[in-house]
C-alpha cells in the first residue's frame, strides 16, 4: 500500500499557463504518493479549453470566471473569492501556480491568506519595469514574495530571485516546462487542417503574433506597415497571422492586412497546430513571451516586437533579438534575416537556453521531497 505524503493543487486560468502546467500535471498524476487536484479559473475560457482537451486534463474545480468586459479588478476578486472555499475544503499541502497572470497572483495570495505553501513554476522572470509588460511584471514579482518553492527556468531567473533576497534553499533551476509540452506536441508527420488551405508551405513562412497592451494603437500599425513592405520586397514569403480575439487587435489587423494575398489571417489556433506551425515557419515576429522560449527549441529565429523582455537569456544566447516596435528597426532586422543566410544561421543554430524537456520531472521530484519532509514534521 502506498502512503500518500500530501496533496497538491494546481491552479491556472489561461492557455499559456495550461500548456506549461500540463507536463507538471502529467508528472504529478504518475506518482501514487501524491494526491493531485486541478483547479482552473477560466480567466480565458475558449482558449483554455483547447489545451485542456489536447492534454486530456479534467479539472476538479472550474471557477468559470470569464465575462464580457472583465478587467483586472473583477478577475482578481473572482479568483480570491472562488478559491477560498475550495482551499478551505481541500487543505492542500502545496498550491502550484505558473508564471505571471492575474490568476497566478490572486491564487498565490489566497493560499497565503490560508497559510498554504506556494510553489511558483517559471519563477524569477523580470524586466525591472513594473509597467512593461503590464500587469505581468508585477504579477510575477508579487507572487514571488509569498512563494515557498521557486522553480526558476534558468540561472538568470535564479539570480533575479537571489537579488530580491529569496532564500537560496527555496530556489531550484529546472528548465522551462514549455519545452516539455512542445516536444510532446510537435510531430514530423503533422497534417495541417483546412484553415491552412491557402498557405503555400513551399514558401518561407513568417509567423506573426501581436496582442500586448503596450503595443496597441500606432505601434501596432507600424508593425503591420513593416510586414506589408517586407512581403512586397520578398515575394517568396507569406505571413501566417493567428489574430488575437481582442477587437483592438483584430480591427487594425483586418483593416491593414485582411485583403492582401501574402497574408493569411486566421482565428487563434489550438496549441497542437500552433506548435507545428512554429516548426514549419522560417521566422517568427511576436510580442509574446512564450514564443521566445518555444521557437528557439525548433531552430527558429525570433524578432521580439517589444522594448523590454523578461527572457534575456534568449537574447544573450542569440536565438532572439529584441527589435522594439519602430517600423525601421523591424523592417531592417527582418530584411537582414531574409536576405543573409549566414545571419539567419547564427540565430537558427544558437543553443536554446530553456532546457531539455525534463523540467516537469525535476519539479515533481522536488515537490515530493517537500511534501514528504512537511508530513514528517507534522507527525
Amino acid at each position: 500500500m502506498v502512503v500518500r505524503s500530501g496533496k497538491v493543487m494546481t491552479v491556472f486560468g489561461t492557455r499559456p499557463e495550461a500548456i506549461k502546467m500540463a507536463p507538471v500535471i502529467r508528472a504529478l498524476k504518475e506518482r501514487e504518493d501524491i494526491e493531485t487536484l486541478v483547479a482552473v479559473t477560466a480567466q480565458h475560457r475558449e482558449m483554455l479549453d483547447q489545451v485542456l482537451n489536447l492534454f486530456n486534463i479534467k479539472p476538479d474545480y472550474d471557477l468559470n470566471l470569464m465575462r464580457t468586459g472583465q478587467d483586472l479588478f473583477s478577475i482578481t476578486c473572482g479568483v480570491l473569492n472562488g478559491l477560498k472555499e475550495i482551499l478551505e475544503k481541500e487543505e492542500p499541502g502545496l498550491l502550484l501556480v505558473h508564471g505571471d497572470t492575474t490568476t497566478t497572483l490572486a491564487a498565490a495570495l489566497a493560499a497565503f491568506y490560508l497559510h498554504i505553501p506556494v510553489g511558483h513554476v517559471e519563477a524569477g522572470l523580470r524586466t525591472r519595469n513594473k509597467y512593461s509588460p503590464f500587469p505581468e511584471e508585477m504579477n510575477r514579482t508579487l507572487t514571488g514574495s509569498v512563494t515557498d518553492l521557486h522553480f526558476a527556468p534558468t540561472d538568470t531567473a535564479r539570480d533575479n530571485l537571489i537579488a530580491e533576497a529569496a532564500a537560496l534553499y527555496k530556489i531550484w533551476v529546472t528548465g522551462n516546462t514549455v519545452i516539455d509540452a512542445l516536444l510532446h506536441t510537435v510531430k514530423d508527420d503533422y497534417v495541417f487542417g483546412p484553415e491552412f488551405g491557402k498557405v503555400d508551405f513551399n514558401k518561407r513562412l513568417l509567423l506573426v503574433t501581436t496582442h500586448r497592451r503596450e503595443n496597441w494603437g500606432e505601434k501596432m500599425r507600424g508593425i503591420y506597415r513593416a510586414l506589408i513592405d517586407l512581403t512586397e520586397e520578398f515575394p517568396g514569403i507569406e505571413v501566417v497571422f493567428p489574430v488575437h480575439k481582442n477587437p483592438v487587435v483584430r480591427d487594425v489587423a483586418y483593416e491593414m492586412l485582411g485583403k492582401r494575398s501574402a497574408f493569411h489571417l486566421m482565428e487563434p489556433l489550438d496549441y497542437e497546430p500552433f506548435a507545428n506551425l512554429i516548426k514549419a515557419s522560417y521566422l517568427i515576429l511576436t510580442d509574446s513571451g512564450g514564443l521566445q522560449e518555444e521557437a528557439p527549441s525548433l531552430g527558429k529565429p525570433v524578432l521580439v516586437l517589444r522594448d523590454t523582455t523578461e527572457r534575456p537569456e534568449a537574447v544573450a544566447a542569440g536565438t532572439v533579438k529584441l527589435v522594439g516596435t519602430a517600423y525601421d528597426r523591424i523592417y531592417e532586422e527582418a530584411k537582414l534575416l531574409l536576405s543573409d543566410e549566414s545571419e539567419y544561421n547564427k540565430m537558427a543554430r544558437a543553443v536554446n537556453p530553456y532546457g531539455d524537456g525534463k523540467a516537469a520531472e525535476r519539479i515533481v521530484n522536488i515537490v515530493a521531497d517537500f511534501l514528504y519532509a512537511r508530513r514528517g514534521a507534522q507527525l
